[in-house]
């Protein structure tokens, strides 16, 4: 028997004891995304305060810092290749073998950053093993996707719809408070030389055994009668990414850009600051992953509202007028930043409420309008293509364009974020109501 027929097996023991409803869909889908978030936010951490020094100690720290987030972006290229091949894995042995295989990769590339050798022991070889692993982490994300979402949404009661939106998004700032507080109290609490010995290494080890809780959790839910009998009815069938770009390459295309804003937004206030901070001020790291891991709870409470205020105005009412509130956020921003640590408390602050309003929408507003049949394949790949577009290259873009050309050009970064949400949703807008006209026509 195989492991992941051993591991399925368990799930559906515990499962044939107890009826799934909403509330357990959506707990299983904040342990999934929060164990996901966790892995993004320790490589993230340490691609600022670890890897330019232990992989690329023979350049300057800016240099150093610019190689590090440019391997941090190659899991969002490889990201894509993932879903289509863990796609296939899908509909040829199910769900259940897809996650597990997933996650052992993931977890199998996250263990291997956790034993990486330094420069100093095996010089450029550092540098191209962490790319490798990094892609993994990338295809393993691809194959991450279970559906839990969707699964969530088609359960969501009509005038609730967008408080089911923002369940998933919790585990963004779920996962960067235990990132980032796991991170501080290593460097707050040991010497240079042992944390960058062996301390960085121990969040690495706690991904891993996450990742191993969040396996159980989802698999849980996917072996359910519930769920299979969803999936067997095609409303969450995993369908050729080819036929549904086909199908549905509009709705793809809309969707990659109208998170644009939460996503630019969202490197600017966590990945993006600590390296400011971290290259250009005389702070400690410690200090300032406090401060995130601080302003993340309110970055968490405002995703919560952001679920309240779509119910009551519609969540493309809401993701507009947060993109307006970012575009406006993005002229003072910079100064704040680089205001001391009042300045970037408020910076902070401002800027996590501002992303939990809009992030907590930003994936419900446009996954509704698929069609059941390429549901669960097209929120997959409009994920994938929105965070490529979105967030892939947000902390390389903003360093360099900041380093070369001040703050202020980070802020017409995040404005042009602001920019392309605002055309999508005017886009989507437009093609929402000639369907709405064409509809009424045909009656």
């Amino acid at each position: 028997m195989t492991e992941a027929t051993k591991a399925e097996r368990d799930a559906r023991i515990v499962s044939d004891h107890h009826d799934v409803n909403p509330g357990d869909i959506a707990v299983g889908v904040v342990i999934g995304r929060t164990s996901e978030f966790f892995d993004f936010f320790v490589y993230a951490i340490a691609s600022v305060i670890v890897f330019p020094k232990l992989v690329f100690p023979n350049v300057d720290p800016l240099t150093a810092t610019a190689y590090s987030f440019a391997i941090f972006a190659l899991a969002f290229l490889a990201r894509p290749l993932g879903t289509i091949l863990f796609l296939a894995v899908d509909r040829q042995y199910g769900r259940s073998a897809k996650l597990t295989v997933a996650l052992l990769l993931l977890g199998t590339s996250t263990v291997a950053i956790a034993f990486l050798p330094g420069y100093a022991t095996i010089g450029a070889a550092s540098g191209w093993l962490l790319a490798l692993a990094r892609i993994g982490q990338g295809i393993a994300w691809g194959g991450t996707w279970d559906g839990l979402p969707s699964l969530l949404s088609l359960n969501a009661p009509e005038n609730r719809r967008g408080l089911y939106a923002m369940v998933p998004q919790l585990g963004a700032p779920i996962g960067l408070i235990v990132a980032s507080t796991l991170f501080a109290f290593f460097v707050l609490n040991l010497s240079a030389e042992d944390f960058f010995g062996w301390g960085w290494r121990y969040p690495f080890f706690v991904a891993f055994a996450i990742n191993v809780v969040a396996l159980f959790a989802r698999l849980r839910l996917v072996v359910t009668p519930e769920f299979t009998r969803l999936f067997e009815n095609g409303e969450l069938q995993p369908t050729r990414v080819r036929e549904t770009l086909k199908a549905e390459g509009r709705v793809v295309g809309i969707g990659a850009f109208v998170p644009l804003a939460s996503f630019a937004l969202f490197h600017m206030v966590t990945v993006f600051p600590l390296s400011w901070v971290f290259l250009f001020t005389k702070e400690g790291p410690g200090r300032f992953l406090l401060i995130e891991a601080g302003s993340a709870v309110f970055g968490l409470l405002a995703i919560v509202t952001s679920g309240l205020i779509a119910d009551r105005i519609g969540r493309r009412s809401l993701l507009f007028s947060t993109a307006i509130a970012i575009a406006a956020f993005s002229g003072f921003a910079p100064q704040l930043l680089d205001g001391g640590t009042a300045g970037e408390i408020a910076f902070m602050v401002l800027g996590f409420i501002l992303l939990g309003l809009s992030f907590g929408q930003s994936s419900g507003v446009v996954a509704s309008r698929f069609s059941r049949r390429y549901r669960y394949t097209g929120s997959a790949v409009t994920s994938d293509l929105a965070w490529m577009f979105g967030a892939g290259f947000a902390p390389l873009a903003a360093l360099l364009l900041s380093a070369n050309f001040g703050l202020i050009s980070a802020g017409a970064y995040l404005l042009s974020g602001a920019i392309c949400t605002l055309a999508a949703l005017w886009i989507a807008g437009q093609a929402i109501d000639r369907g709405w006209q064409e509809n009424r026509s045909a009656d």
